[in-house]
This record gives structure tokens, C-alpha cells and sequence, in this order.
């Protein structure tokens, strides 16, 4: 790990003039990813400024009746809020999907949401990745890549986002609301959060450098059944083949978002109106622009067995 200076700030204003007056600062919370690419040194921070003491660790009802998570709530404090599994219980299941308890202990929202990729050619310093140092290549492209994107890929990077909560976010429309370096707010939905590899996959979202993560805001609830299916090598403690959110009215209409087959959650708005006609229909759109490689066709099938399976679960 090479050498960093500390500090905690205290109010999100202090955090980001503190981010502006030092370049290369990140912020750090939980620190349950940071952390470990700082020792693998694929993440050099010069600074790292410590958000836990700004005050964002509140779940709270907004006018309109949906939720605002502050930026700083733990994932089990939110998979366990009786608001939560109540009203989005999408939300709490796929948290509950995730990392052990330890992890989830000290996870956050923000963090969940700029968790970077687990593609092993992104850990493996020896290897090329784009994501890693631009323009070296994507060793994943061509290697063992049973794991990568099938969907929305580029000829520079196959990696998938690995966030379970992310897909529970998509699928419920959230928008993460943060403070841009000149103290401005925008609320920016999570549809347009996350970024396509296209040919710069290390810009991974459409955060600007030195902008802060405030809170997610959860719309008023839908209702209808929520399920959340995460198929993965072992059963826990491991990231998603494939993984697949629905929440699915009495008519057999709704909504579905896919996780563990692009670069972010994914979900095409066309496939919704297609549910009632069952999963393969869905599925159809959902995977129409499918690329998948030779050690992954499989999770084309393994979204539709998946998706199946949920919507029978929904309707039962």
C-alpha cells in the first residue's frame, strides 16, 4: 500500500472543498473494497478523506411518500428497516443477497453503489485491463470469462458490476442524489448512474471527480410481489452469475432488472410490458443485443430458466 494522508471530515461541505484542495482524494466510509485495492495497489489515493461523521446515516419518509437513505446507512441497518421490507421488499432480499454479515455490517449505500468490478483480470496486476490502466487491453476478452458481461459489453471491456443492491435500486427507479464540488445538488436517476464500458470503461459512472454521494431516494412503493433470485457458484458469499429483480403485479405486469450480465444493472424498459407473455418473451428483449462468449453462452438460457422461475414464484 503506498503512502496516504487521513482525515474526517465533518460536514459534507468540508468533505468536497477537502476533495477540491487535494487531487486524487477519495472518500471512504466502510472502506470494504478501497481498502483492498489500495493493498493490491490497482487504487493509489494520495488522501482519503473519511465520511462517516457528516450526518448521512439516516433512512427518512420524504413527502411524497417514498424513502431518502442517507449515503452512510449500513447495508444490514437497511435490509432490516421494517419501512424496507415492507414497502421495497426488493431492496431488503437482494441486500441480504450480499457478502456476509460482517461485510454487510460495515458496507454503505454509497459504497454499494461504487463497488468496482471482481473480474480477476481487473485484480491481477500482471494481466492488461482497461479499467485498470486505459489502454492496455482486456486480457478477460479471449480468457476465461465465464463471469463477464453477455449484454452491453465493448471491444474494451467485458467486465459486470457486481452490486446485488444495485439491481434492486434499478428496478425500483431510485436516484442518488449527491453535491457536486461547487456545492450544487442534482439528483440523477439510477438509470443514468452507472456508464457503459464503450471504449472508456474506467469511468465507471457519471459522478464528476470530488462529487459526493448524499442519499438515495426510494419513490413511493409500487406494491405488487417482490422477488429477488441471485444464482451464483456457492451459496453465499460469492457475486451473481446472473441475478434477476422483479416486482410483479396481479395482472402479470411489472418490472425487471438483470444483475451479473453487464457492466451495470440492466433493464430495458420494453421487456416490462412483455412479462405477462411470460419469460421467454421477456427475455428476448432483455438479451436481444446478447454478445456472449464462448464460456458463457449458458447465461442466456440461465436468464430465462431464472426469470421463469421468478415470475412463477410472483404468481404463486
Amino acid at each position: 500500500m503506498r503512502e496516504f494522508s487521513y482525515e474526517r471530515a465533518t460536514s459534507p461541505e468540508q468533505a468536497i472543498a477537502s476533495a477540491a484542495r487535494v487531487p486524487g482524494a477519495r472518500f471512504i466510509a466502510g472502506g470494504t473494497n478501497l481498502l483492498d485495492l489500495m493493498k493490491l495497489e490497482i487504487e493509489t489515493p494520495r488522501h482519503l478523506i473519511d465520511v462517516n461523521g457528516l450526518g448521512l446515516d439516516k433512512t427518512e419518509a420524504t413527502p411524497d411518500g417514498g424513502l431518502r437513505v442517507g449515503a452512510m446507512v449500513r447495508n444490514t441497518d437497511l435490509a432490516a428497516d421494517a419501512r424496507v421490507r415492507r414497502d421495497y421488499g426488493l431492496l431488503s432480499r437482494a441486500l441480504l443477497a450480499g457478502a456476509s454479515g460482517q461485510l454487510r455490517n460495515k458496507a454503505t449505500t454509497a459504497g454499494n453503489l461504487l463497488q468496482r468490478t471482481r473480474c480477476a483480470y481487473f485484480y491481477d496486476t500482471n494481466q492488461a485491463c482497461n479499467k485498470r490502466l486505459p489502454g492496455s487491453g482486456c486480457s478477460a476478452i479471449g480468457g476465461v470469462n465465464r463471469q463477464h458481461a453477455i449484454v452491453g459489453a465493448s471491444d474494451a471491456c467485458i467486465a459486470t458490476h457486481p452490486s446485488d443492491m444495485a439491481v434492486a435500486m434499478r428496478a425500483l427507479d431510485a436516484s442518488v442524489e449527491t453535491m457536486r464540488p461547487n456545492g450544487a445538488r442534482r439528483t440523477i436517476p439510477i438509470a443514468d448512474f452507472f456508464n457503459l464500458p464503450g471504449s472508456t470503461p474506467n469511468v465507471e459512472t457519471v459522478l464528476a471527480p470530488g462529487e459526493l454521494i448524499t442519499s438515495v431516494r426510494l419513490p413511493p412503493p409500487v406494491g405488487g410481489k417482490h422477488v429477488y433470485h441471485k444464482v451464483r457458484d456457492r451459496a453465499s458469499y460469492a457475486f451473481a452469475l446472473i441475478s434477476v429483480a422483479a416486482i410483479v403485479q396481479s395482472d402479470g405486469s411489472g418490472r425487471v432488472a438483470l444483475g451479473g450480465v453487464a457492466h451495470k444493472p440492466w433493464r430495458i424498459d420494453a421487456a416490462d410490458h412483455l412479462l405477462p407473455r411470460g419469460a421467454a418473451a421477456a427475455t428476448a428483449v432483455l438479451l436481444a443485443d446478447a454478445k456472449p462468449t464462448e464460456h458463457n453462452t449458458f447465461k442466456v438460457t440461465l436468464v430465462q430458466r431464472t426469470l421463469d422461475a421468478v415470475l412463477s414464484e410472483a404468481r404463486s
